[in-house]
């Protein structure tokens, strides 16, 4: 049976009444166009003998295009090399495989570089690699460029030579010695063995140095939980491809719970394979990716997931049944499906972790894996507590600080502050002079991670290594190089590390590991031991609710802010609220309604809403803008972390409010109370930006059983359209003449809905590879928006799949019907989610291509729509004519201009862009190439190398960035490859197939699994 689901972007397209609405999905462009400024006034237009045909063909064709100044594009001198580098071949890339770990997020990854310059992250495909690149990854590239970065080190704000800074730490480090004073390196999470092996030496010089590990989102109460069973600090590994039912209590593990990269085992057991998918049950709070995924989303309040998951330990372990049905249900399922089942749970709270470990033991989950454990969390919330105690007392001589900027990120920074005051000597080493850097005795310029060497282990019997890309960029030091110094050790860290490394690689050389970027060590199992969990399971089926529930959480744009300053991850729309450039308040219709909040969509398509002030024990957050989410549990609401910082960023980037101020005792579930302030807060949300609503079957959806049971025409049946006044299926109707496209390439992107998690990864890495600009909070707001991929995410109109069909099936007669389709219209308080990639569709019978008055725009013969910008002189006809709105017009010049200060505007941040496609100047049209460049260089390749190009080697920047396998791009010709076999599937359909484009994109019907 066909989806006939109303879906819905925005709570404003649910009100029928909406000018707003209509006006947007009527008109392309909102503001009037100035045309009279820039071609005369309207007597002398309308005097004209000149059509408007012929004077676009003579601009477009001709060296009168240079009167237009919005045309005018820059000239760029090239200076050749004297010479020439034997390492470096000009034109062609180099990539190195490398390790990010910043404490927050850890993947084995490689580094594009062209030149010498690091330009693009990608995923690390070879076999054994923990890679898994998300959005924050892609975009740390160009963080390597970030123009505020600390250039060399600082003593009392002033210019200083790591020769001054390593005597002054050196001095202090004896005076504590010799007085007997604490000396505490406070340092973010590394994973590096080498690192600690470093530390240790240090500490056998001084032994009054200890170590204290914190990480500015903690996961203390997990590896809390997980040492108490098996005697090491770490996190359990999942492998959630080996699950057939997942119940998620409150973990978002398609985001950045317990540091993330799930989405590809996820998405192994959402693509229905024999018949069969994996179920997946979330309870949660907030709406989250996890729970946008989910079969069955269940909101609850923190009190209600705890006594959940208490009742779903009584279930799986003694047989009880639990009394909210939802819940029993899900007992029932995970019970049934035995070691195929698997809980996770993300409560901040040491009882919950240690029950959900206890749930998984009981079920001898093949999905939970504690003998893989993950190292990248190693955080202590109690030692970060006592070391503020000891700091405020004055016990503290020396805090030396890497990685960490407890000033803006603990909870109690007020605290820290006063107590740096009575530190003797404090040593920040930072990339950036942040908000915990200004304040220390000693500011030591730290480098990027492409500009380091490392080692880290990611998870147990795993050793991963990090190589620079590039020489470091300014005056900078490792941290891992002043321990050698500081302990007397002449070595540079990089011997040092290939000496301990000789250890670790199992056999494996050196130079190969480098090469791969990791090597698997030998490790031992972990046992565990017996733990009584009826106390803890006492406790949580106690658990009350204080009040509103505050769940904070970290965006997949911003994560804990670490990157603040990067324009890439704050233009970055969030998957689920669809808002950039800020944190907000996610309420629920019904508490929104209690507390008179709102948003309202104004007459250019932006949004707007009201202020909150938080209260949260003694603290307070001000000025705090709402967003009304539907499918927030209904008292509870949610804060992102990562945003509301002000040192070392640029003025643009000081946005939204500092989230870290409610963290009390590092729990991210507070009492929170909220009180409506005046203004209205401006979004730069693009929701109703661009929408296909209204436009057929968008999302193309139905159930497992029906999947299994009926044939495709009921599930992906063929439009229909009218010929001769017949029913004819549309795909046999068509008024172009087609080409013989079965020679050579002919170019297919396959997008699979139901392994998108709507991640973003490929948003960014789309920005990296084509040199997208960044448009800045206004523009966004005015839907100038620049991305050429964009992630739409609609909610259903009812809660289950079943539901929408019964309804509308169920009405009878006018008045019935009429009240039906109003009633369905109502957004539901839980809501169904659905992710959908959208980028130019390279139509084979492109509507874009027959507007274009100076051929700009044209068909190459390998599928792909081409865009010759120096043609283009930006009637935007073509964005009138496309059904798919992906065309993005330049309104302004944003290479070079002062006006539009993100990385475009200064040398350094220039480096990032990639010399193999043009920046487009004002005045153009612009939207996906579908990566030409990557196809040309790929085959020029297999040509230098004398061969066919194989399957999988053909990608382009968003399928090479996609890890849950959403996107499989390839040669439809090459009648062997995944691709070809994906287009002949019967889930595959074509977006508004009824129009005839024959898009070269096609999509795979999205399955629900509703047993």
């Amino acid at each position: 049976m066909a989806s006939n689901k109303k879906y819905w972007k925005s709570v404003e397209e649910l009100n029928e009444n909406s000018s707003i609405v209509e006006t947007l999905r009527n008109n392309e462009f909102i503001e009037e166009i100035p045309v009279n400024e820039f071609l005369g006034n309207d007597n002398a237009l309308s005097s004209s003998s000149t059509t408007r045909r012929d004077f676009l063909k003579y601009v477009g064709f001709s060296t009168a295009a240079a009167s237009l100044a919005a045309c005018e594009g820059p000239v760029v001198k090239s200076i050749p090399y004297v010479v020439q580098p034997e390492e470096i071949i000009p034109g062609v890339a180099d990539f190195y495989a490398t390790t990010i770990a910043d404490g927050f997020d850890f993947a084995n990854i490689l580094v594009k570089t062209r030149e010498g310059r690091p330009i693009k992250i990608e995923n690390n495909n070879l076999k054994g690699a923990l890679t898994g690149a998300n959005a924050r990854v892609h975009a740390s590239v160009l963080s390597l460029y970030d123009s505020l970065r600390l250039k060399q080190p600082k003593i009392a704000g002033k210019d200083a030579t790591w020769a001054e800074v390593n005597t002054k730490v050196k001095s202090s480090l004896e005076d504590a010695k010799a007085k007997g004073g604490n000396v505490v390196l406070l340092t973010n999470t590394m994973a590096s063995p080498s690192t600690n092996a470093l530390i240790a030496e240090l500490q056998a010089k001084y032994p009054n140095v200890k170590q204290v590990v914190y990480d500015s989102v903690s996961e203390s109460k997990a590896l809390d939980a997980f040492e108490a069973v098996y005697g090491e600090r770490a996190l359990a590994g999942y492998d959630f491809s080996e699950a057939d039912v997942i119940v998620s209590v409150g973990a978002d593990f398609l985001g950045d719970w317990q540091g993330g990269g799930y989405d590809a085992s996820y998405a192994k057991g959402r693509i229905p394979k024999n018949g069969k998918m994996s179920k997946h049950i979330q309870i949660e709070a907030n709406m989250s990716l996890a729970g946008a995924n989910a079969d069955k989303r269940i909101p609850m309040t923190v009190a209600q997931q705890k006594q959940a998951l208490a009742d779903l330990y009584n279930a799986v372990v003694g047989g009880a049944t639990p009394k909210n049905a939802e819940v029993a249900k899900a007992a029932k399922q995970l019970k049934s499906a035995g070691n195929k089942g698997v809980l996770v749970t993300g409560l901040d709270d040491f009882d919950a972790q240690i029950v959900a470990i206890g749930i998984n033991q009981a079920l001898q989950s093949a999905a939970f894996n504690p003998n893989a454990a993950k190292l990248t969390r190693k955080g202590n919330a109690k030692d970060v507590a006592q070391l503020v105690a000891d700091m405020k007392s004055g016990a503290i001589h020396t805090l030396i600080m890497s990685g960490v900027n407890p000033v803006y990120t603990l909870p109690n920074s007020k605290d820290f502050v006063e107590g740096l005051k009575k530190v003797k000597l404090s040593v920040a080493f930072s990339m950036k002079e942040d908000e915990t850097a200004s304040l220390a005795s000693v500011a030591a310029a730290a480098p990027h991670y492409l500009e380091s060497w490392g080692d880290v282990s990611l998870q147990r019997g795993h050793y991963s290594v990090m190589q620079p890309t590039i020489r470091p960029l300014f005056d900078t030091k490792q941290f891992q190089d002043a321990l050698l110094s500081w302990t007397d050790n002449s070595s540079e860290y990089i011997d040092y590390l290939k000496n301990f490394a000789s250890t670790k690689l199992a056999g494996k050389s050196w130079n190969q590991t480098v090469h791969d970027g990791f090597a698997k060590t030998e490790t031992f199992a972990l046992n565990a031991n017996p733990v009584d969990l009826s106390a803890s399971v006492s406790k949580l089926a106690n658990a009350k609710s204080n009040g509103l529930d505050l769940v904070l959480y970290t965006k997949t744009g911003m994560g804990d802010g670490q990157q603040a300053n990067n324009p890439w991850l704050q233009e970055f729309p969030d998957p689920i609220t669809r808002v950039s450039w800020d944190n907000y308040v996610t309420v629920s219709k019904k508490d929104a309604e209690k507390l008179g909040l709102e948003n309202w969509n104004v007459a250019n398509g932006g949004m707007n809403g009201s202020y909150v002030t938080l209260k949260v024990g003694n603290a307070t957050l001000s000025q705090v803008p709402v967003v009304v989410q539907p499918g927030q549990a209904v008292g509870t609401v949610g804060l992102a972390f990562g945003y509301g910082k002000k040192a070392a960023m640029k003025q643009e980037m000081q946005v939204g409010v500092n989230a870290y101020e409610l963290y009390a005792d590092f729990n991210a579930n507070q009492s929170v109370s909220i009180t409506k302030e005046e203004g209205e807060h401006e979004f730069a949300c693009v929701q109703l930006h661009k929408t296909l609503m209204g436009r057929g079957d968008i999302i193309k959806e139905t159930t497992l059983e029906i999947f299994n049971t009926k044939n495709a025409e009921e599930w992906n049946p063929i439009p229909m359209v009218s010929l001769d006044h017949a029913e004819t299926p549309a795909t046999e109707v068509d008024l172009w003449g087609s080409f013989d496209r079965s020679v050579a390439h002919h170019f297919n992107l396959s997008i699979d809905l139901n392994a998108c998690t709507g991640c973003g990864a490929c948003v960014i890495a789309c920005h990296a590879e084509n040199n997208v600009p960044v448009v800045g909070k206004s523009e966004v707001r005015r839907s100038r928006d620049m991305h050429w991929l964009r992630i739409d995410r609609y909610y259903s109109s009812s809660e289950s799949f079943d539901g929408d069909i019964e309804l509308k099936e169920s009405a009878s007669g006018l008045m019935n019907s009429r009240e039906t389709f109003f009633g369905m219209e109502d957004p539901n308080e839980n809501p169904q989610v659905a992710f959908q990639p959208v980028m130019c569709q390279h139509c084979n019978h492109a509507p874009c291509e027959t507007v274009c008055p100076v051929a700009a725009t044209s068909h190459g013969r390998e599928g792909q729509n081409h865009m010759a910008y120096n043609r283009c002189v930006g009637t935007r006809y073509c964005a009138n004519n496309c059904p798919y709105k992906v065309r993005r017009f330049n309104w302004f010049l944003y290479n070079k201009n002062e006006e539009f200060d993100y990385h475009m505007n200064d040398d350094l941040g220039r480096m990032v862009l990639n010399p193999d496609v043009n920046v487009r100047s004002r005045g153009v049209m612009e939207k996906c190439s579908m990566c030409i460049q990557m196809t040309q260089a790929t085959k020029l390749k297999a040509k230098r190398e004398g061969r066919p190009v194989k399957d999988g080697e053909f990608q382009t920047a968003c399928s090479a960035a996609c890890t849950s396998g959403a996107m499989i791009f390839g040669d439809v010709n090459d009648k062997e490859s995944k691709v070809a076999e994906l287009a002949n599937s019967e889930r595959m359909y074509h977006l508004l197939e009824h129009i005839g484009t024959k898009p070269n994109v096609f999509y795979h019907v999205k399955i629900r699994n509703e047993k």
